[in-house]
Parts: structure tokens; sequence; C-alpha cells
């Protein structure tokens, strides 16, 4: 190791998933050079109406990109792959993942028409080498299979960087997670333990995946009718554990939504799932069969308009219907924002004569992260100098901070990261640096980043109090009014029953023009203004609502 080397500080930066759940994205810095851990998505707060969903700002990568020696990706998890088709691009450097991680990406690119991107396959226990880094892929159990957290070695210490994991003993696949591994780092030292931090609140330990498929044994044995699972399509064990299940109680098995059908498909290429293709039938096949002898795995547990399990709920699917005596079994937790559509899609079940299982009454869910307990044992393993909780709101890294604290890091080297905000570290001392460009980038259909926060207001305005759209003809050679007012209300007022309320809106509006003409202003721009101003005063006054007031002023 040379001198100049010994000389550099790590740089962490967190460009996404603190302070937030999704679109992680956190950049290691050694010297001139960089990787970059994850590139995910998250989906839109309820106040952004119509956006898709939500990736970071790599603007600060896109500027040094040549710096940029890897793309490390932890597992197939949209909020970790996500955002791949709009930043791998852009970065231009080789990706590392798992076979099943980097198959997953490899269709997001192919349908975003996305080319030359360098994907590597690779899997726990292997080393790989990229400029200075020395990184080695360490196997967790997590809610999807290949999962990977990892050690990065560089010349200043060792960054362990869990990904999310939870220690589950008797996982389905019988992959358990590299807790060996991760002891034995910390006992050649390590600098700083990244941990995932999303169950930091929940006491004790995350249940095995393998009670889940308990569960589902009891509901399986007692049916008498049909059975319809509503689960995340990435989520393989557990799909194995209802097409277990449907094989031994002699049940054929319907696969219906898209994401559900691309995701087995992968999966059992690359043998990840135990799929008999005599066990699966086609959506047009359920009816023939009898009622007792059919299980649909569909997509739509978070309640998603377009997924298989709403559009049969409201009786819109083309292939598939809800019939009475269907035992629905919601197998997932509701993300944060979604638990009203999960209500309302229950709500219509039951309206169908569905009998509906989810979390709330049974155990037929569990997390794919780890508890107190478990977020303790690492901790505790890897002893680290440094300790820096992501991949969750801010009460959840505050809480993992706590935890960490608890167990005898002091305060001072513990820290809690803000997105875009540098933490420099070295073997005895640790900072908070400066601020990097960072944020958010909304899709919105084909837009990336065209759509801010003047426009998400303006979409809020218009869903909150509607659109007055006032219309007038002006000449202007004098400026006088030629023709109109005309007066076009969107999702304010019914136009029918609110005569006199534009009757005087028209009078409001002639005034503002007449009063502009005797003081000579021909100005189009402040007689726009000067409209509105008065209408937004007359509108609020008489109705408490501020609807979006659009002056269009044609000119002959």
């Amino acid at each position: 190791m040379s001198k100049k080397q010994q000389k550099h500080n790590i740089r962490i930066t967190p460009l996404g998933g603190v302070g937030e759940i999704g679109k992680n994205m956190t950049v290691i810095e050694y010297g001139s050079e960089m990787i970059v851990i994850d590139c995910g998505l998250c989906f839109p707060r309820e106040d952004m109406l119509g956006v898709d969903y939500v990736i970071p700002d790599i603007t600060y990568l896109t500027k040094n990109k040549e710096k940029i020696k890897a793309v490390l990706i932890t597992h197939g998890h949209e909020d970790h792959i996500g955002a791949t088709p709009y930043l791998l691009p852009e970065i231009g450097a080789p990706v590392y993942g798992t076979d099943l991680t980097l198959a997953l990406i490899e269709t997001k690119l192919a349908e975003h028409k996305c080319e030359g991107v360098d994907l590597n396959v690779i899997k726990a226990g292997d080393t790989i080498t990229v400029g200075v880094f020395r990184i080695e892929a360490i196997r967790v159990t997590h809610s999807i299979d290949a999962a990977l957290g990892f050690a990065i070695h560089t010349p200043a210490g060792t960054i362990v960087y869990t990904g999310d994991f939870k220690v589950d003993y008797t996982p389905v696949d019988g992959r358990v997670i590299d807790i060996a591994k991760f002891a034995q780092l910390g006992e050649q030292g390590v600098l700083a333990l990244l941990s995932d931090s999303t169950n930091a609140e929940n006491p004790g330990y995350t249940m095995s995946e393998s009670k889940v498929g308990d569960m589902f044994e009891n509901y399986f044995k007692n049916a008498t009718g049909r059975i319809i699972v509503a689960t995340f399509a990435s989520n393989i064990h557990r799909l194995q554990q209802v097409i277990s299940a449907s094989k031994r109680y002699g049940r054929k098995v319907c696969l219906t939504g898209r994401s559900m059908l691309k995701i087995a498909k992968i999966a059992k290429e690359l043998g990840y799932l135990d799929l008999d293709e005599d066990l699966l039938i086609e959506p047009e096949e359920v009816e023939k069969l009898k009622k007792n002898k059919v299980v649909i795995l569909t997509t739509g547990s978070q309640g998603e308009t377009m997924s298989g399990l709403v559009r049969m709920a409201a009786g819109e699917h083309k292939k598939l219907s809800m019939i009475p005596g269907d035992l629905v079994i919601i197998s997932s937790t509701p993300i944060p924002g979604n638990e009203k559509y999960v209500s309302d899609v229950i709500n219509m079940l039951y309206r169908r004569g569905a009998s509906v299982i989810n979390e709330s009454v049974a155990d037929v869910h569990v997390s794919g992260h780890a508890c107190e307990e478990e977020l303790k044992m690492m901790i505790t393993l890897t002893k680290p100098r440094f300790f820096i909780p992501v991949h969750g709101e801010y009460r959840h890294l505050y809480r993992h901070a706590a935890l960490a604290e608890e167990l005898g890091i002091p305060r001072s080297r513990i820290f809690i990261p803000e997105i875009g905000k540098v933490i420099e570290l070295g073997q005895k001392f640790a900072r908070e640096t400066e601020t990097v460009p960072s944020g958010s980038v909304i899709i919105d259909g084909l837009g990336v980043g065209d759509v801010g926060n003047v426009v998400l207001r303006d979409r809020r305005l218009l869903s909150q109090d509607g659109l007055f759209i006032v219309v007038v003809t002006m000449s202007s050679e004098t400026g006088e009014l030629i023709s109109g007012p005309e007066i076009i209300s969107r999702g304010f007022v019914y136009m029918r029953e609110s005569t006199d309320l534009l009757e005087r809106a028209r009078k409001i509006i002639v005034d503002e023009i007449d009063d502009c003409v005797q003081k000579q202003m021909t100005d189009w721009t402040t007689l726009k203004g000067r409209i509105k101003k008065a209408l937004r005063a007359y509108l609020y006054d008489l109705t408490k609502r501020s609807p979006m007031i659009l002056p269009i002023i044609i000119d002959i």
C-alpha cells in the first residue's frame, strides 16, 4: 500500500434510501475512484398526482462518471433496481449482481430499449476487484432469492453494507444468511457498518418464511372452493410455498398478472422456482375444473389499479371473475400510503361473496427485514468502529442508531445520514462534510424530470378546487372588449346551477377590462393578472374555494 493511498479517507454519500422507503442508492469513494450500491425507485406520495414513480437525482454521478468503477446491486426488488433503465446508461459503469437480480434488470433494460449495459454475474462468496476496491459478496436472507450484502475493502478500512436482510434459520430455499462471514469480518476489523433499518422499531425477531408455509398448509387443507393468493411477484419463496401446497392438495395453479408471469418464468429458468409445467393452467381453463382443484396466484396485494386481483374484484378481468365461496389470501403488508387501496379491494372482494384472509387475521405474511434482536446481532458480530443506519424513514434510522448506542458504540461514532450529505471516514475520525447535488427526479409517463414542484402544485390545485377558464376577445389596436367573456368551469361549480355566480364573475371581468382601457393599459399580462386577482377574491369569498383561474385573451 502506497503512502499516497494511505492519505485518502472514505466518502460515503447516500443519494436515496435514507429518510424514506425506497430509491436506494449509495456512493462510496476512495481517492479518485467510486462505486455505487443499488439503483432503485420509490413510489409517489399521495400528493404526487399522476406521477408514476420517483428516482434518485444522479447529477453527482454523471459529473464524475469517469471515476465510477462499478455498480453493485444487492437484490432484485424495485426499490433497488427500479431506476436502472434511467440511470445505468447514463453512468456507463459495469454492473455486478446475482443471476436472478441481473435477469430482472435485463428485462427492464429491454423494455426501455437500453443497450450496451455491462452486466456481470456474481454469487455469494465471490470476491471481485474493481480499481482500489476489493469487494466480497455475502449471502443474506431476504424476501427475494439471491440477495447479497457486501464487504468493501479499501486501503482506509472495510465497509460492510448489509443490504436488506433478516436472520432466518429455516428459509424455504435452505440458504441461510452467512453469519460466519459477518463474524469473520468483525474479527478482521470493520471501519463502518451500513445496515438495513426498516424494522428497527419492531422488537424481537422476524418470523421465518417457513411459518407462512405452515399457515398455507392449514388453509389449503380445509378450503372447499377456489383459493386465490395475492402477493408480491418478486417474493419467490412465497410463490414456491403456494405452488408446493397446491401440488400436495391436488390443485392446479393459474398465474395471472404481468409481473407474476415474468418473474415466475425467470425464476424457473434459473432454478429458483420448482414448478412443473403440468401443474399450470391458463386462465381460460379455470372454469373447466372443480372449484376445489384450482389456485389462482396473482398480483394485487397492494391494491394496484391494473393488477390481477383488483380487476377480478372489480369484475373487469377479461378471463377471470370472482365468485361466491372464493377464499382470497392477501399475503403481504400494505406499503405505507397503500392502506386505503388495500382496504377498498377487501371491501370489493367481500361484496362479491369471497372470504378474505390477510395478515391482520392470520400469519400469512412475514417481513423480509430484520427486527431489533437481529439488528443487534449484526452490530455485535461486525463490531464496527462507526455505524451508519440506512434503508428507512428517519424514525427507523433514529431507532437503529439508538440500538447501536445501547450496544456500546459511542454516539460520536454514529451518523444518521441525509440524502446528499457526505460522511467522511478515517481510521480515527469521522465527520459530515459537504452536500453534493441530490434529490428526486419524477417519472411521469415518458417524461423524465419534466414534472416539478410547480406542476405538482397545479395538479393538487386542480384536484381540490377545479378550473375556472375565462375567454375574452380584445382589439389589438384599441384594447377594447370585442366579445365575451366566456366562462368555462371544470371541477369547480356546475354551470347550469350557478347562473348568478357566473353573471357576477362576468361583470367583474368587464369592469377590470374597462378600467384598463380607461388607464390605457394594453399589456395583456397585466390585464390577466388583474382578472385573476379580482376573480380569486370574489370566488373565494362566495364559495371558500380557490380554483385555478386561467384567463385567455384573443387579440384581433
